[in-house]
């Protein structure tokens, strides 16, 4: 077996090219065509997909190295990118537990068409469990869709939007119906992302009027609330997986330009680099005590999805643990890089003032902190009794 090469799909080359455009994109509020453009030549969407279906057949540990790369060096880039391999990395994990229910997703994958996440609603800390989306019956096994959909990251580029919504007028009803979108005159998309950072992923808001899913890209139909559903748990791992690995990337990168800072800056009084100050030096091995604990628990946690572990119940916990755990780690090596770098970094020429506004943005994704408390304390001190 040949050893995994992260270059092999992310070339140093290409990498340079989208951290080139990253500070325009930024800057001007735009998508980044050219990034996708070329990642997609690269075959980066199909990244998940089994080789037998025309993708590189990679295992969501490998995904995971590759979106820490790909975050050092565009953060909004792969985080938009993230939502379409949440997709990929879904119709995977079903894939490895012998469901083929996502197989068409792994096809137009393959052929480099681009899948987008719209399951977020404004006020629905249900997340996947509920939804203020009306999903209405055709009759023929198909749905519309009627909602508000926010985050719709990829909104200028995607061709399919994974949705939910509710089915309450069903005689077997309430049903949360999964289904895939394409883009009609039903969709709408808001010309409305002008945010503090993660400029380029334009995750914009997207109004569903009617928007109509046939009974082939109907994917599910279950219970509202928590239950062990393949296809809920998959979006939940792969989400939360891929979205630690981006914020792991940030971290990453605002470590090694800390570095660069404290061994380039010189000290007047001292003569000498800032690399041979204490205060530097303690603040530098802080973040690195922090970041190097972050990529062995993705990888033994994505390893654990891809092995079929049986976590039960604590799978939650786990999942929403790692992701809570990057997304606060990253903000605070982001803190730290911004006081090696000194004043320069205040300046928004500074990428580490673009990575202080990006790390923000995690703290917005689910799980959220209150979420991922709430989680790891009903795993480990049972429900709230009365």
């Amino acid at each position: 077996m040949t050893s995994f090469d992260p270059a092999r799909y992310l070339p140093d080359d290409l990498l340079a090219r989208i951290r080139d455009r990253a500070a325009v994109h930024d800057r001007e509020n735009t998508f980044p065509h050219d990034d996708l453009d070329e990642l997609r030549a690269a075959g980066y969407l199909g990244i998940l997909v089994p080789e037998a279906a025309g993708g590189a057949g990679l295992s969501l540990a490998e995904a995971s190295v590759l979106q820490q790369r790909l975050a050092g060096a565009a953060p909004a880039t792969a985080l938009a990118v993230n939502m379409h391999l949440v997709w990929t990395g879904v119709a995977k994990v079903l894939r490895d537990r012998g469901i083929d229910d996502l197989a068409f997703v792994e096809e137009a994958a393959a052929a480099g068409e681009v899948f987008a996440f719209g399951i977020s609603e404004a006020g629905n800390d249900l997340v996947l469990f509920g939804s203020d989306t009306t999903a209405e019956p055709d009759g023929e096994g198909g749905y519309t869709f009627t909602g508000t959909k926010i985050f719709t990251s990829l909104s200028p580029v995607w061709q399919h939007l994974g949705v939910h919504g509710l089915d309450s007028t069903s005689s077997d009803g309430p049903k949360m119906v999964f289904a895939f979108l394409d883009r009609s005159d039903a969709v709408v998309t808001r010309d409305d992302w002008d945010t503090l950072g993660m400029r380029g992923t334009q995750s914009r808001t997207t109004e569903l009027r009617g928007a109509h899913a046939s009974a082939a890209r109907v994917v599910r139909r279950i219970d509202p609330g928590p239950q062990p559903d393949p296809l809920v748990f998959g979006i939940f791992a792969v989400f939360e997986i891929l979205l630690a690995s981006v914020y792991t990337g940030i971290a990453r990168r605002a470590l090694d330009l800390a570095v660069e800072a404290a061994i380039s800056r010189r000290s007047k009084k001292t003569g000498t680099t800032y690399a041979n100050d204490p205060d530097i030096r303690w603040r530098v091995a802080d973040m690195a005590l922090a970041y190097e604990a972050l990529p062995p628990q993705l990888d033994a946690l994505a390893r654990d999805v891809d092995g079929l572990a049986d976590h039960g119940p604590r799978w939650f916990s786990l999942l929403s643990g790692v992701k809570h755990r990057a997304v606060t780690t990253a903000k605070d090596v982001v803190d730290d890089a911004i006081l090696v770098g000194g004043g320069a970094a205040y300046f928004t020429r500074n990428e580490l003032s673009r990575l202080y506004r990006d790390v923000l943005a995690g703290m917005f994704h689910p799980s959220d902190a209150e979420s991922a408390h709430s989680t790891a304390a009903s795993a480990w001190l049972g429900p709230v009794t009365a």
